[in-house]
Parts: structure tokens; C-alpha cells; sequence
């Protein structure tokens, strides 16, 4: 029973697997068919996409080869016109070439005809020539009979015949000329000069030894003098200008005959007030950045000078040298402006008698460069040879230099200019009002001062104040002791006695000042 009970399940699990097998091919063969179906339907799809998509692609194709197409078309175009103006250019050039050629052959065969008209012309000329001078050899003959006298010898007589007559006639013309000119000269020359006087309106303004400072009140005054005077004393040895304080309302005269050092006295002041800082040590600073000021204002004045007076390729040193005039004066007469009148003179004048008008401005202006020197030595050369000194250094032309050299007749006037210079120079300083003798020769009287005491070692700065009547000699404290001191104060005073005419007395005061200078860091 067991047995038969387990060939049964055997056979009922055969059957069973046989139908799950058959069911299982059943539905694959079912899900076979689903995927058959699908795949036909992606083919399909794919097949019309592709369809499609060549379809799009042939297009674009197309497109693309009528733009080519098209664009190839231009160019061909392009290329054809270019190649017909090309062609008609061409056609234009072989034109004018045959017609050029036409033309030399027309002026070749009208060159032949007249070469032949020469060649007959010349030949018969020839035969003209022969024949006259035969003639003129039988005339002489003739004449030689007749006279009883050779070719030469006749030349001769009439030669000397009209020399002799030219000689009188010439003599004759030159006697009346000069009598013309003599009459004539002096009147054209005033006539040049009136001219060129009545041409340049300058105003002219005599140089002064003070300078008033003005004060917004009397309680500035105090803090200028400081302290037991302390301030003013330190302005006065840092500027070497004498500063009056006195009952004047609301001012402050600075006294020098140096208007550089006036100038320098007065922007300090300026700024010191300014600022409200008084003391020592600031003015010090102050007064060294006021000098630095002024050396680069004397440049910019010189640049300005000579770009109004259309003045051009000056050396820097030149300019510089005519912006320092500003701070000079001649006989009390602004040396600048003194200078720029003679310029404008010298140029009217110049114009006036047909010479280069620049160059002689160019001399006018630098005439009087030498009274500026700018070492002591350079103060016993004349100012007119130190000029041309200068003017040769830096690269000016002859003519100029020797127009600055001559001008005061130390030098041989060599051009037209010189003269011009001379004459401009003198009309300029004849000016009624532009110079005054006195006040020139006081300023000389201080420079003297001074000029005495830098004469003696170890003096680091010297000022003549108090109108020349007193000499204030700052000295080196390395070199010169306080016992030194005294004997230099005597020497000094000696020396002034000795050399110079002055009126009064003159005070001789040395200053020596031991500083001591540490930094901490």
C-alpha cells in the first residue's frame, strides 16, 4: 500500500509538473507574441523617425548647398567685375599709350624738321660770320691807314678817355650822395628811435628799501616780538631784514636793500601769522621753506618773461638768471623790467631797420644778466663781460653775446645788434623817474658792508641793518671762540674804517650760537 500510495504521488507530481510546463509555455508563448508586437511597433516608429529625420537632413542639405551655391555666385560676380574694370583699365592704359606714342612720333618728326632748320641756319651764319669778320679786319686796316695809329694803340687811348670820365662822373655822384646822406641820416635815425620810443608804454616804479606788513591788529604784534624779543631777534638773524615795530597802527615795516631778503621776510611773516605758531625754532623752519619758494617763483617768473616776450630755446640757467632780476635794480630802476623794455625796444627798432627782430630781443632781454651774479667772485667781473660770459656758456649765439659784451663799450661792437642793444639801453635809463643815482649808490654802500665782513674767515652769514648804520656778522661756533669773537667785532670795525666813506658811525655786532643737535629714536 505504501508503495502504491508513493507511485501515485510520484505520478500526481508528474502530472502536475507536465501542467505547470504547460501553462508556463502558454503564457511565454503568449508574452513571445506581446513582445513581437511591441517590437514592431518600435521598428515602426523607428522606421517613420528615420524617415523623418532623412527627410530633415536632405533638407538642411539643400539649404546649405543654395547659400554655398548662392555665396559662390558672389564671388564669381565679384571676381568678373573686378576682372572687367581690370580689363577696361587696361584697355584705358593702351589708349593713352597709343595716343602718347602718336604724339612722340608727331613731336619727333616735327624735331627732325627743326634740326634741319638749325643745321641750315647755323651753316648760313657761319658764312655771315666769315664774311663780317673779313669786312672788319679791311675796316681796321683801313682805319689803321688813315690814323696813322695801330688797333691796340687806339683801344688803349679810349680806355683811358672813359676811364677818366667815369672816374669824374663817379667822383661827382658819390659827393652828392654823401651830402644827401649826411642830411638825411640824422634825421632818419631820430625819426627810428622817436618811433620806437612812442611804440612801448612801460610804467616804471622805483624800487624802495622798505616793505610795510599788515596786521589784522595790534595784538599780533606782541607774539612777532616774543618773549624779551626773542622772535623778532630769531627773524632777523634767519633773514638778515631789519623788522620796525613801532606806534604805526595795524603794521610792521620790514627794512633791507635786499628785496630778495625783504620778499623772504615778508611770505614768513605771512605764514607765521597765519599759522599762529611763533617761536625760534618755526621761524627757522618757515624761513628756509619761504627761501625754497622763492628760488622756484624766481624760476616760474623767468618762464613767464620769456614766453610774453615770445622769447623761445633759452637755457634754464639763462631763465633762472632773468627771473632773479625781478628782486634786483638798477640805479632804484626794476632790473627786470628795465631788461623787458629794452627787449620790446630792441625789438621795434630792429623791425624798423629790416634785422632779424627776435635775436635782437633776444640780446635786450639778456643784457643786463650779469649784475645778477651768483658767487662773490663773479661781482668784481664788469656785468656786461660776465653777461657774455654767461651767454657763451649756455649756448647763445654770437651775435647775442657780443650785443651783451658791447653794451657798455668793453668789448669791440662786431654786429648790427650791439649797437641797437646800446642805444635801447640808454633810452630805457633816460626815462624821466626810472632811475635815481642816490638810492643805487646807498644799496652799493650796504653790498660794501657786507662784502667786508664775508672777507674775514669763519663769517657764516653778514646783514647791514639800521640803514647801514649797524653790521650784524653771524659766525661759525666751531671755528671761532668768544675771545675770537671780540677781536673779529674790532677787525671788522677797522676794516670798514679804513675802507669806506660812509656818514655817522656803523656798529659792528658778531653773533655766535652753540647749538646742540641730538635725535632720539
Amino acid at each position: 500500500m505504501d508503495s502504491i500510495a508513493i507511485i501515485i504521488g510520484l505520478v500526481g507530481l508528474a502530472i502536475g509538473f507536465a501542467v505547470a510546463k504547460f501553462m508556463e509555455k502558454g503564457k511565454a508563448s503568449k508574452t513571445i507574441a506581446s513582445a513581437k508586437k511591441e517590437a514592431a511597433n518600435i521598428i515602426k516608429e523607428a522606421n517613420i523617425e528615420g524617415e523623418n529625420i532623412k527627410k530633415d537632413k536632405i533638407f538642411q542639405a539643400k539649404e546649405k548647398f543654395l547659400e554655398l551655391k548662392a555665396e559662390h555666385e558672389k564671388v564669381i560676380i565679384n571676381k568678373d567685375k573686378k576682372i572687367s574694370e581690370a580689363e577696361k583699365r587696361t584697355r584705358d592704359k593702351e589708349s593713352q599709350v597709343s595716343s602718347e606714342l602718336a604724339k612722340s612720333k608727331k613731336l619727333g618728326e616735327q624735331l627732325e624738321v627743326k634740326l634741319k632748320e638749325v643745321d641750315y641756319k647755323s651753316e648760313f651764319l657761319e658764312k655771315k660770320q666769315s664774311e663780317l669778320e673779313k669786312l672788319h679786319k679791311s675796316q681796321v686796316q683801313q682805319l689803321e691807314v688813315i690814323s696813322g695809329l695801330s688797333a691796340e694803340e687806339a683801344k688803349s687811348q679810349l680806355l683811358e678817355s672813359l676811364k677818366d670820365t667815369a672816374k669824374s662822373d663817379a667822383m661827382a655822384y658819390i659827393q652828392t650822395t654823401v651830402e644827401e646822406a649826411k642830411l638825411t641820416a640824422q634825421q632818419e635815425a631820430k625819426k627810428i628811435i622817436i618811433n620806437t620810443i612812442q611804440r612801448i608804454g612801460t610804467e616804471e616804479a622805483v624800487e624802495n628799501c622798505v616793505s610795510v606788513f599788515n596786521l589784522e591788529s595790534d595784538d599780533v604784534k606782541g607774539r612777532i616780538i616774543g618773549r624779551e624779543g626773542r622772535n623778532i631777534r630769531a627773524l632777523e638773524a634767519a633773514t638778515g631784514v631789519e623788522i620796525i615795530v613801532d606806534d604805526t597802527p595795524e603794521a610792521i615795516i620790514l627794512s633791507c636793500f635786499d628785496s630778495v631778503r625783504r620778499e623772504v621776510a615778508r611770505l614768513s611773516l605771512h605764514k607765521l601769522v597765519t599759522d599762529g605758531r611763533i617761536h625760534p625754532a618755526r621761524i627757522e623752519e618757515i624761513v628756509k621753506k619761504t627761501e625754497k619758494q622763492i628760488e622756484e617763483e624766481i624760476v616760474e617768473i623767468g618762464k613767464r618773461t620769456v614766453i610774453d616776450l615770445g622769447i623761445h630755446g633759452l637755457h634754464p640757467e639763462l631763465i633762472k638768471a632773468v627771473g632773479r632780476m625781478k628782486y634786483r635794480s638798477s640805479y632804484g630802476q626794476n632790473l627786470l623790467q628795465h631788461s623787458r623794455e629794452v627787449a620790446k625796444l630792441c625789438g621795434v627798432m630792429a623791425a624798423e631797420l629790416g634785422i632779424n627782430p627776435k635775436l635782437a630781443k633776444r640780446a635786450g632781454l639778456l643784457h643786463d644778466i650779469g649784475k645778477v651774479p651768483n658767487t662773490e667772485a663773479e661781482v668784481e667781473t664788469p656785468h656786461a663781460i660776465l653777461g657774455m660770459q654767461w651767454a657763451e656758456k649756455f649756448g647763445e649765439k654770437p651775435d647775442v653775446c657780443n650785443a651783451i659784451g658791447a653794451h657798455h663799450d668793453e668789448i669791440e661792437m662786431k654786429t648790427l645788434i650791439a649797437p641797437i642793444v646800446q642805444v635801447c639801453d640808454a633810452i630805457s635809463g633816460a626815462r624821466p623817474g626810472a632811475r635815481r643815482q642816490v638810492l643805487d649808490s646807498y644799496i652799493q654802500r650796504l653790498k660794501d658792508l657786507e662784502d667786508i665782513a664775508f672777507g674775514f674767515g669763519g663769517v657764516q652769514k653778514a646783514y647791514a641793518i639800521q640803514a647801514g648804520r649797524e653790521l650784524r656778522v653771524i659766525v661759525e661756533s666751531e671755528k671761532v671762540s668768544d675771545d675770537k669773537a671780540a677781536e673779529l667785532s674790532f677787525e671788522i670795525s677797522q676794516k670798514i674804517q679804513t675802507d669806506m666813506t660812509y656818514p655817522g658811525q656803523v656798529k659792528v655786532t658778531v653773533i655766535r650760537e652753540t647749538r646742540a643737535v641730538n635725535v632720539a629714536k
